[in-house]
């Protein structure tokens, strides 16, 4: 479902617009193989210890370093929700616009579409994911023939000039890292379920490494042919009209949903007497607020710094599990665990010396998204070490 939705799309548009064709899809191709090893890695913890990762959290970090990182994913969520209604307002405006010669205020758009997307999860992750088996095919079938007309040349009808390039390589890869990465390091939530831990790498190299390049490359390829840096108009100049309504409506919907539903759980794993519904409707009014506070403005730095400050926590869980503590991820029912000071250091130092990385202060692989993983487990696995042995010292 992410692979197909409407911030994808755009992350697409957006890169391959600021670094030009050929470096902005080795850009996303890098980024999306980063992703799928992330996803792959964490998603395979989850199938192995049939744990969410908001468990996994608590055993790395302990109860109040996971409290920390819940209230930080709950954060990048309810952006990701302002993001997605902003998208969705400001299309539908310039649909209804287009074709019924309507106007509406934005205001009024973000304010039903932030309360339809709320109402959808207060009726749980049933509905979501009902409504996922129903609209995804026509999200994929917009995406072919969106491809079908960037390779055939369709989309250069009206001529274009070349892509001015903005971006550096290194932050081209992390804006489409920061793109998913929630997605990437949440992914235990769903592969906890599965019997086999290799279903995990499946679903991360279908997801990430296929279906995630394809559909930027051909958002963006488009958007470079055409000279237009708006998806709407893409969409429409090709004569995807219908497609447009789908994806906007059928993507910020699913994905919102979705969104707010892993947000209030993220909130419940850190506060688990508090209620559900009132939750949801808290967070959903938070959310449409940030849309109100248009943070699709800044799209690329909310991807960016997504990036820098999620990557050191999936580095954190997977070298504790795969090295530092396997150990403590075996009986944990009713176990709470003790704060892990080295976990918290190492994501903090990871988070500070990507930005520095990418601030051009210090420069290592160029790349903040593998500068933060890399530091952050490298980091980790020291402290965490260095700490046992002072306090099994006599």
């Amino acid at each position: 479902m992410v692979a197909f939705s409407l911030p994808t799309f755009v992350t697409g548009v957006e890169v391959l617009r600021a670094t030009g064709p050929d470096v902005g899809a080795m850009a996303v191709a890098v980024g999306c193989a980063l992703l799928t090893l992330i996803a792959a890695l964490c998603g395979a913890i989850g199938a192995r210890t049939h744990l969410s990762s908001y468990m996994l959290a608590r055993i790395a970090f302990g109860e109040r370093g996971a409290a920390l990182v819940n209230l930080a994913f709950a954060l990048s969520l309810l952006g990701w929700f302002g993001v997605n209604i902003d998208l969705f307002s400001a299309a539908i405006a310039r649909l209804l616009a287009d074709t019924a010669a309507a106007t509406l205020p934005l205001w009024s758009i973000e304010l039903l579409a932030g309360a339809v997307m709320t109402v959808t999860t207060l009726y749980g992750f049933a509905s979501i994911n009902r409504l996922a088996l129903l609209l995804v095919p026509a999200m994929m079938l917009v995406t072919a023939m969106l491809a079908n007309a960037v390779l055939t040349g369709d989309a250069a009808a009206t001529g274009a000039s070349a892509a001015t390039a903005t971006l550096s390589f290194g932050d081209a890869v992390s804006a489409v890292v920061g793109g998913v990465i929630i997605g990437a390091v949440i992914l235990p939530d769903i592969t906890r379920f599965l019997r086999d831990w290799r279903g995990a790498i499946y679903t991360a190299l279908l997801s990430y490494l296929l279906v995630q390049v394809v559909v930027m490359v051909t958002g963006g390829l488009a958007a470079v042919q055409l000279d237009n840096d708006d998806f709407l108009d893409l969409l429409l100049t090709i004569g995807l009209g219908w497609g447009a309504f789908v994806l906007i409506i059928a993507g910020s919907w699913i994905l919102n949903a979705l969104n707010l539903y892993s947000t209030v759980l993220s909130l419940e794993a850190t506060w688990p007497a508090a209620s559900n519904r009132l939750l949801i409707l808290l967070m959903g009014a938070a959310g449409t607020a940030a849309a109100f506070a248009n943070i699709l403005d800044y799209f690329l730095n909310f991807l960016f710094y997504l990036a820098i400050v999620f990557v050191p926590v999936a580095g954190v869980i997977i070298v504790d599990y795969l090295v530092a503590r396997p150990q403590a991820y075996g009986a944990i029912v009713g176990h709470r665990f003790a704060n892990n000071p080295a976990a918290l250091i190492a994501w903090g130092i990871g988070c500070v010396l990507a930005l520095l990385g990418a601030e051009g202060v210090i420069r290592l692989s160029g790349i903040a998204a593998v500068d933060a993983m890399i530091a952050s487990g490298a980091l980790y696995l020291v402290l965490e070490r260095v700490l046992r042995r002072s306090a099994e010292a006599p």
